[in-house]
């Protein structure tokens, strides 16, 4: 983002007191001295003389103190040379660096070299606005370097720029008295001279005249002007010219009372004395109103209750002490407060003082347009107000858009709109978004004007609307490949190509070249595909199908653009074509599906092997709690453990359990369940979902494909877990039945009971069984604690196997919590003796049982 170009240290601000407590009316406040550069030049030829305050009093100086000074002017010399070439050099690397400017012209001006002077003021000036005190200065620099048309031209340009930047109260006044004073038709009093001061003090009163704490300045000027052309009308053929004099005076008076200002009072005053001068009214001394007419009165009395109403705000914004944002606030709230008196002049004037006051608030200048543009629609002031707008915030690519809307509204020519473009491309945005909406907008005012040309004008070449398209994808396709937005400004290209240009072979053309950059975005290929299609075009639209069908597209654009495929075929072509497209498509989605299969399992794995990790972490932090605490801190903790384990409020199993087995907590430990219950599907995850499918019996050939094929017609399948041995990588098998076990996640119960509907229905040639899984049910139905030490009164049971421990119970020892017992059946009885071998009443572990029923 470019630097803000307008440092709080560069920028000269005029403290002034808004609020007068009298007025001043004296003549040297309205003619202040010129102060210019002292032209006159040393030996040197290139140093402007010292003032004579700053020379030195001591006339016969030794000739060693005179070596000693122009000593010291060379160094200064040497210095002043030096910063010189550093601020031209930034100067020509940064040309919007403020900082620099200021500090160049300054240089300069203490170095009196005009022509450089000149030359830096001027192309400051191209670029950045000056200060008021910046022109005051320029001007009387000029008019201080020579005399005549062309120095008064000159200046009074100057003036004319200066007066069109800023709000300036001084600046008139200078302004005014400059013309007054050195207009050779002026100083005559000729009716051309008279003419042209009027005109520039009603400009003045136009621009500055409601200024409530300065605006009487120029009222003021402008009275004394007219009463000066009075006194200087004589004689009784010049009664009439005399008494048409009167009356313009008392007009400029009236209309200043209507007019809220501060010091209301005294300017009522001086309107009952002058008026007393002309024996129309006599003072009665009663009440400041006495003697004047009632129209006058009952303005007066308006514009005092308008000025009362805005005092308090007045003095808020007078308060050149307190910090910038609060003073930008309490101007805020003042303008909020005008707005609502519905004054369009007055908001204006009171938007123009706080733009003097914070010329690089960026959000001022768009309220400030923007109040405009609902205000007063079209016109050169808005279009000037723009201007300014983006010379003080050129960082600001909103004000740039509205700038050119509002240049398209006033029916700007095509060279002052595109001269507005170029120098918004010159800019630094923050945003891409910005450079977005400019391009934009200055492409749909060139199709506006291509459809309705501007009449008087010369139809735009087509040329243009390409250049300035190609423009944008230049800039924009780096920073935004494969992105909506770049998509929409290719998509519009490539329509108006269509429609406006009438060349479908320039519009394809726009669309492969967006193939090249973005060719990833499935959308691209649509849209390409659309306008060949509206276009009628249906054979070069399957040729697309055909070019895009195999490429890979984020999320599940793969198999989205083979359906759209077979839906065009469906919908446009022959059997033919449908029956190509469907041997292309098919060994395409079953590629994708297996593939997404694949990225499932993984996804899954995943998130298993996060979730043991964490396990593990938590087992580890637990055990380091342990080691640390104190031995008989352990050894109390040990014996509260036992003493849990025999009872009802077991929570957590010893530490040598815990790493046999699954660590369980849920409200207390869960009990450790037999092998024809459901299977854990490993040794910590627990799923709480309550919409899956217990699926048993399933065919070990079995796979996630076979299994979400199965559930198709279901739908909603949100995962399939097929379980499988830790060590071995196989399906996990049920014992009781030799065959595979599964879970199925579905989105909802409706799907979750439409696929428990399909139970008993045949897999790979096996039936399976499906159920509801429902881990918790059951668990009220035991109270004994098994051999693992899980108190069953708290554990988890189900109506559905549940799968063994895994691995590491059977490195550590053998699980034989669901071993059967050598017991005799009941009534059997036996008179052989117990001496068979110590083995045969050894219980046997799961794979010992496992083993033998299989091989039975």
């Amino acid at each position: 983002m470019q630097q803000n170009p307008h440092s709080s240290a560069a920028r000269e601000r005029e403290k002034k007191n808004p609020i007068e407590i009298k007025s001043e009316m004296e003549e040297e406040t309205l003619n202040p001295e010129p102060e210019t550069l002292t032209l006159q030049e040393n030996n040197n030829g290139d140093q402007p003389m010292l003032d004579a305050a700053d020379q030195n009093p001591n006339s016969s100086s030794s000739d060693s103190d005179s070596d000693s000074g122009s000593g010291s002017d060379d160094e200064d010399q040497a210095q002043q040379n030096l910063e010189i070439q550093t601020l031209e050099a930034e100067l020509a690397t940064n040309p919007s660096n403020y900082d620099a400017h200021v500090q160049y012209i300054q240089i300069l001006r203490k170095m009196a070299d005009i022509e450089k002077l000149r030359r830096a003021r001027e192309a400051m000036s191209m670029l950045l606005p000056l200060t008021p005190s910046m022109w005051q200065d320029w001007a009387k620099d000029e008019l201080a370097m020579g005399s005549g048309p062309e120095t008064f031209s000159t200046v009074e340009k100057l003036y004319e720029q200066g007066v069109s930047d800023y709000l300036s109260i001084s600046l008139w006044r200078d302004y005014l008295n400059f013309v007054r004073e050195n207009d050779p038709s002026v100083k005559e009093s000729s009716p051309a001279g008279i003419s042209k001061e009027r005109d520039l003090f009603e400009r003045a009163l136009t621009a500055a005249g409601l200024h409530v704490s300065e605006g009487n300045k120029i009222w003021e000027a402008y009275r004394e002007f007219e009463q000066a052309i009075c006194d200087t009308i004589d004689g009784t053929d010049t009664q009439q010219a005399r008494e048409k004099q009167i009356q313009r005076i008392r007009v400029i008076f009236q209309r200043q009372l209507s007019v809220p200002h501060v010091n209301m009072r005294s300017t009522l005053l001086a309107y009952k004395a002058w008026e007393m001068e002309q024996g129309t009214i006599v003072d009665t001394g009663f009440s400041d109103q006495d003697g004047i007419s009632s129209h006058v009165a009952a303005a007066y009395q308006k514009a005092l209750e308008i000025y009362n109403a805005r005092v308090h705000f007045e003095e808020q914004i007078s308060q050149h002490d307190m910090p910038e944002i609060e003073r930008l606030e309490k101007f805020m709230n003042y303008l909020k407060f005008e707005q609502s008196s519905g004054d369009p002049a007055r908001v204006q004037v009171l938007y123009e003082r706080a733009i003097a006051e914070f010329p690089i608030a960026s959000q001022l200048w768009l309220d400030y347009t923007s109040y405009l543009d609902k205000t007063l629609k079209v016109g050169r002031i808005i279009s000037n107000v723009y201007s300014r707008a983006v010379k003080n915030c050129p960082w600001v690519g909103e004000l740039w858009v509205r700038y050119l809307l509002s240049l398209e509204r006033g029916h700007a020519s095509e060279k002052e709109i595109a001269a507005v473009f170029y120098k918004s491309q010159q800019c630094t945005f923050s945003t891409l978004d910005e450079y977005v909406e400019l391009f934009l907008t200055r492409i749909d005012g060139l199709r506006r004007r291509l459809s309705c040309p501007v009449e008087g004008e010369h139809a735009l070449d087509y040329s243009l609307f390409r250049d300035t398209f190609q423009s944008a994808s230049d800039y924009l396709s780096p920073q935004m490949k494969n992105t909506d937005v770049l998509l929409r400004l290719y998509a519009y290209w490539a329509r108006l190509e269509l429609h406006l240009g009438k060349d479908l072979v320039a519009a394809r053309g726009v669309w492969e070249s967006l193939l090249k950059i973005s060719g990833t975005m499935m959308e691209a290929w649509l849209g390409y595909i659309a306008m060949e299609i509206e276009s009628g075009h249906v054979n070069e639209a399957r040729s697309i199908y055909r070019r895009c069908y195999g490429k890979k597209f984020s999320g599940t654009g793969s198999e989205d653009i083979c359906y759209l495929w077979l839906r065009f075929e469906r919908e446009f072509g022959s059997l033919d074509d449908f029956d190509y497209a469907e041997r292309k498509v098919a060994p395409r989605l079953q590629e994708l599906q297996l593939l997404r299969s694949k990225q499932e399992s993984k996804l899954t794995e995943e998130r298993e092997n996060s979730l043991k990790k964490n396990v593990r972490e938590k087992r580890k932090q637990a055990s380091d709690v342990s080691d640390e605490q104190p031995p008989a801190k352990r050894q109390k903790d040990a014996t509260q453990k036992q003493k849990k384990v025999h009872g009802k409020d077991y929570e957590v199993q010893n530490k040598a359990e815990q790493n046999e087995g699954k660590e369980m907590k849920a409200k207390g430990a869960k009990d450790v369940q037999n092998e024809m219950k459901e299977p854990v599907l490993e040794k910590t995850k627990v799923y709480a979902d309550q919409c899956t499918a217990f699926v048993s019996n399933l065919s070990l050939k079995a796979n996630n494909e076979h299994l979400h094929q199965f559930f198709s017609d279901v739908g909603g399948v949100v995962a399939i877990r097929i379980l499988k041995d830790k060590f071995t990588g196989n399906s996990r098998v049920s014992l009781s039945l030799s065959a595979g076990l599964a879970y199925v996640d579905f989105s909802d119960d409706a799907h979750l009971a439409a696929a428990i509907a399909k139970n008993k229905q045949t897999l790979l040639d096996r039936k399976l069984s499906i159920a509801r899984s429902n881990p918790k049910r059951g668990k009220k139905e035991h109270g004994h604690t098994d051999q693992t030490g899980a108190a069953s009164g708290s554990g988890e049971t189900s109506n559905e196997p549940r799968a063994r421990q895994g691995s590491d119970s059977a490195i550590k020892r053998k699980n034989t919590f669901a071993v059967p017992r050598n017991v005799a059946a009941l009534g059997w009885i036996t008179n052989k003796p117990k001496t068979q071998d110590p083995d045969d009443e050894k219980p046997k572990s799961n794979d010992e049982f496992r083993n033998m029923f299989l091989k039975g």
